[in-house]
């Protein structure tokens, strides 16, 4: 059911699609918290909705760090009926040998890495209730592979296996699903694809319109499944 106001985690909030997705669910009167790792970008965010939402400030390649977010939110908002792990960051369009290293090592330590953190975090409190959904935002390039890409291609290949073991992992009453969100025109596929390409795709306001109501009708019986929302980008 999509009409009940559900306790909603999701990070990555301050640009592209998740500041779309998270404005789109406070919207439609969901409790959204969220987190971004620069206090103005976070602020912003919050300040330009009503009301004004819970966000704070955590950079989800710190483990440390998104505990402590973790345990400040469970203590305020209880266990979140769904997680949207929605952070991620690419690298510079290159060849593989090419891209500095620390661009590469920001992909994996943030995609990767600080899905892991999130489940991590929250997980236990959501076992503990007996029920809840992880959304893991994955790529089409989570299960095939393209050019100058490949720090990025790998974090998403990661998502898939990452997201399907755990939903092996998981209970009976929750579920833990890759997502892939289809071809945005966001900064980061501008950046790899160029404007031109990009633009002949939906904004992350107008997938935000259809994308909030496939995210909230996700089910347990679809945990460990690789899907994929689909744009209406011709």
């Amino acid at each position: 059911m999509t009409d009940e106001v559900r306790k909603i985690v999701i990070t990555g909030i301050t640009r592209g699609l998740g500041r779309a997705l998270t404005e789109k669910l406070v919207g439609m009167g969901h409790t959204v918290i969220g987190c971004g790792r620069r206090f103005e970008a976070v602020e912003a965010v919050r300040r330009a909705l009503d009301p004004e939402p819970y966000f704070s400030v955590a950079d989800v390649s710190d483990a440390t760090a998104v505990q402590e977010w973790a345990l400040d939110v469970l203590d305020r908002f209880g266990a979140p009926d769904l997680v949207i792990n929605n952070a991620g960051v690419g690298h510079a369009s290159l060849p593989f040998w090419e891209v500095p290293m620390e661009e590469f090592d920001a992909v994996i330590d943030t995609n990767i890495k600080g899905v892991a953190h999130v489940m991590r975090a929250f997980l236990p409190a959501m076992i503990e209730r007996g029920s809840g959904i992880i959304v893991n935002m994955s790529s089409g390039v989570g299960q095939r592979a393209v050019e100058n890409f490949s720090g990025y291609v790998a974090s998403k290949h990661a998502i898939e296996g990452l997201s399907k073991a755990v939903a092996k992992d998981l209970p009976p009453g929750l579920a833990c699903i890759p997502l892939a969100p289809g071809a945005i025109d966001t900064e980061l596929l501008q950046r790899h694809w160029g404007e031109e390409r990009s633009s002949q795709h939906d904004d992350p306001q107008t997938w935000a319109s259809y994308a909030a109501d496939y995210i909230l009708g996700l089910t347990v019986e679809q945990s460990g499944q690789s899907l994929r929302i689909q744009t209406r980008s011709v």
